[in-house]
């Protein structure tokens, strides 16, 4: 391959027009293109982001442009270094995608003004490659996601292309560092391509990276050892640099048709990658590049002399030979872009609700278990989950728009009847004793990397499709700090015109805190909700089902909703069930509701409500009230159960939120309300501080109990049946002494019992509702 001295003239000029825009943004408010000698007033008072990693990603953009334009690709660009989002917009301003999303922002001298300004400024955009920006999928405020929301979005996209770079800083951390085994996952037959681009520039904020300081030996046999075919890309001498990069991406995309066109022989291709290493600051000023200096504001402008060195420094791009006279990239240099539908910027897969096809989804009521009466027969709420969730995977087989990911867990959790329908994603070789592995299965469940199944969904949702993470409760915790983010881009994005919602990121979480039989301590914690309560209440919904019915119709909503956060808490071992199907789909309707079944008393004041949110604390209040039926005839309660938990919540803070009248009817204005919750005693308070009735009495998981049986759990924490009862008779008026000495005698025969039988007490195992 040869590349004409022009072309590569013409790369670099529109290279550095890519470097000055975006050290502009950094620093400039006024006289974008220099027409007269700069002075303090055209420089913002506080100039706040990042440059080092800028040139680098410029550099890459610009090749990427070229080899979109040579071939008709269909390709993406991350940036997954975070910071230097002023390079990013800068690329895609001068492409033209910037000004046709924001026609404010315009290709003239006026518009390059508006773009300078507004970066990193109040009023205006974030220094992160953010949602407002045209073409991102992907933030990287947080780093370590890039690569695996790169893959993500590549699967079931045979022909996209996602081009990811990787700044050696975020290639130390653990999500990132795990990430690049998802090649393994990748069929180059029915899935798309990432090209990952380790840009070192050798820092971090302050101190050098651990891949720029191993010999070229041990990096690439690290590479070679993680199944990629790795070019190096090094120099600081421009001209050398593009003319190497542009030989080597044109290699890279051959090696990529070579992969795609040999995809029949299902054969483990060897994934091309590159690894770029320019000096972090390169084109800033000689001082300061190649140093740590360079990461972010190389120098404040305070004084006359910081004012001529930052002139000096932007003169040094030569504005006058890349813009005309209006303030527009030269006509020569516009020619570089690809066609404007192959643009980055307007990918439609970075603006995935343009692409979204809704699901196609069973009557989830025909799943439902059918039976008579309340707590009559057990089931597994997770096995008949699978079968509706088989379904989903049926119904969506011609459009290939739906996935679950899970570490490992699908079978742990109880869903083995998808495989009826789909298999697990592998590509490795397979044998004999494996189970449900194929090269085109979408259930994504054969890596034990939380971090790396949510960064994938997240992908997969972000480029327009469907799918669902389920989860051991406790190690959800491992991406809250994930959850956060993506929290954040979906608020900024719903404020965004030009963005179409995508699909909400929905999870299923099971082996939850109250029945852990072998686990134990380590695998108790429901902290994933009190996360959840904290972000904005038009994103998160939160679910507690307590039975099979319950379950099916809560997955069924949160698959048919777009923009949200969805949590479902659910039970994977034999349950009662409560529910038949008519008043499953009323309860889960409303959210919230009296069981009229359960209660003693009907009427508009009972002595006390016994309250209850998920399947083991509803279990409990049930029993708790069979006791006080029958021990206590005369004592009027209520029982409440709360599926969607924001019903406890003011609707003025919450949409789903009750008024404070349906609030009080149901657990009226200063009665005693014991509640049984699922998870911290603390969140329920948070919810209802506001409400009219503060006489609530919480329990709920207190960090108590290792490997036990499951009323012991249950008893631990105060928030079994005989617990409940002595709340109950702590806070009503009336005196039950024979009612309180029978549940302590009963705690205590329990505390013998399962010590020496290992299995709860008999009345406890074989508990049924009366009707």
């Amino acid at each position: 391959m040869s590349i004409k001295k022009q072309e590569l003239i013409n790369i670099n000029n529109y290279w550095n027009a890519m470097n000055y825009l975006s050290v502009g943004q950094l620093y400039l408010m006024d006289n974008p293109l220099l027409r007269r000698p700069l002075e303090m007033k055209d420089v913002k008072p506080v100039v706040v982001g990042h440059f080092g990693t800028v040139p680098g990603q410029n550099l890459i953009y610009v090749h990427a442009n070229r080899i979109i334009k040579k071939y008709g690709l269909n390709m993406i660009f991350i940036s997954g270094p975070g910071h230097g989002g002023n390079g990013p917009v800068a690329a895609r301003y001068l492409e033209g995608s910037y000004s046709k999303i924001y026609p404010n922002i315009t290709e003239d001298e006026e518009g390059l003004k508006k773009l300078m300004k507004q970066f990193s400024f109040p009023g205006g955009i974030s220094s992160h490659d953010a949602p407002e920006n045209p073409g991102s999928i992907h933030e990287g405020g947080e780093l370590g996601y890039s690569i695996a929301h790169a893959y993500g979005a590549i699967l079931d996209n045979p022909d996209l292309i996602a081009l990811t770079v990787v700044g050696d800083g975020e290639a130390e951390t653990g999500p990132l560092a795990t990430s690049w085994h998802l090649n393994k996952f990748i069929n180059p037959k029915t899935d798309g391509t990432i090209l990952p681009i380790l840009h070192l520039n050798h820092w971090k904020i302050n101190n050098p990276t651990i891949l720029s300081r191993i010999s070229d030996d041990e990096l690439y046999n690290l590479f070679v050892g993680l199944g990629y075919k790795p070019y190096l890309v090094r120099g600081n001498n421009p001209m050398k640099l593009h003319k190497r990069m542009a030989k080597v991406m044109e290699s890279v995309v051959l090696d990529i048709k070579e992969i795609k066109a040999n995809a029949y022989k299902n054969v483990r291709p060897w994934w091309p990658m590159i690894i770029l290493d320019t000096p972090k600051g390169l084109t800033g000023p000689k001082e300061i590049v190649g140093q740590n200096k360079a990461h972010q504001i190389p120098f404040q402008v305070t004084d006359e002399e910081s004012l001529k060195r930052l002139e000096k420094w932007l003169r040094s791009y030569h504005p006058e030979k890349l813009f005309d006279f209006d303030g527009k990239l030269k006509y020569e240099l516009r020619e570089l872009n690809p066609k404007e539908e192959d643009l980055m910027g307007i990918n439609p897969h970075t603006n995935g609700g343009l692409l979204l096809k809704e699901l196609e989804l069973p009557d989830w009521q025909k799943y439902c278990l059918d039976f008579k009466g309340h707590g009559q027969v057990e089931a597994q709420d997770m096995i008949e989950l699978g079968s509706y969730l088989r379904d989903v995977f049926k119904l969506n087989d011609d459009n290939k728009n739906f996935r679950m990911f899970g570490p490992d867990e699908a079978v742990s959790n109880r869903l083995s009847k998808i495989f009826e329908a789909e298999h697990k994603t592998w590509c490795l070789p397979i044998r004999k004793a494996d189970e449900m592995l194929s090269t085109t299965g979408r259930v994504f469940d054969s890596m034990l990397s939380e971090h790396v199944c949510e960064g994938a969904l997240e992908g997969y949702l972000l480029t327009g499709r469907h799918g669902i993470m389920h989860s051991y409760e406790a190690f959800i915790r491992i991406v809250d700090s994930m959850t956060s983010q993506h929290a954040k881009w979906l608020k900024v994005s719903s404020e965004l015109g030009w963005k179409k919602p995508i699909s909400s990121l929905n999870y299923i979480l099971t082996s939850h805190v109250w029945q852990q039989d072998h686990n134990g301590y380590t695998h108790q914690d429901p902290g994933f909700l009190n996360h959840l309560v904290t972000k904005k209440a038009d994103i998160v919904r939160m679910y507690l089902p307590i039975d099979a019915n319950t379950l099916i119709s809560c997955v069924d909503h949160i698959l048919h909703t777009k923009n949200y956060i969805n949590v479902v808490i659910a039970s994977k071992h034999p349950r009662y069930q409560w529910l038949n199907k008519d008043e499953a789909k009323e309860h889960c309707t409303e959210g919230i509701g009296a069981f009229e079944w359960a209660s003693s008393f009907e009427g508009k004041n009972p002595e006390v409500i016994l309250a209850c949110a998920g399947d083991t604390p509803t279990l409990e209040v049930i029993a708790a009230a069979s006791i006080l039926k029958e021990q206590a005839p005369d004592l009027k309660f209520r029982v409440v159960n709360v599926i969607d938990l924001f019903r406890l919540e003011s609707n003025e803070k919450h949409p789903h939120g009750l008024t404070d009248e349906k609030f009080d009817k149901l657990f009226t204005k200063n009665k005693p309300v014991i509640f049984a919750f699922h998870g911290y005693p603390s969140l329920i308070h948070q919810l209802v501080y506001k409400r009219n009735n503060q006489n609530i009495h919480v329990r709920g998981y207190n960090e108590e109990g290792t490997i036990t049986t499951p009323f012991d759990m249950r008893v631990q924490n105060h928030i079994d049946r005989y617990h409940i009862v002595l709340d109950v008779l702590k806070y009503i008026k009336k005196d039950y002494p024979e009612l309180r000495e029978y549940c302590e005698k009963e705690l205590n025969k329990h505390h013998k019992y399962i010590r020496a039988n290992g299995i709860d007490m008999p009345e406890v195992r074989n508990f049924k509702w009366k009707e």
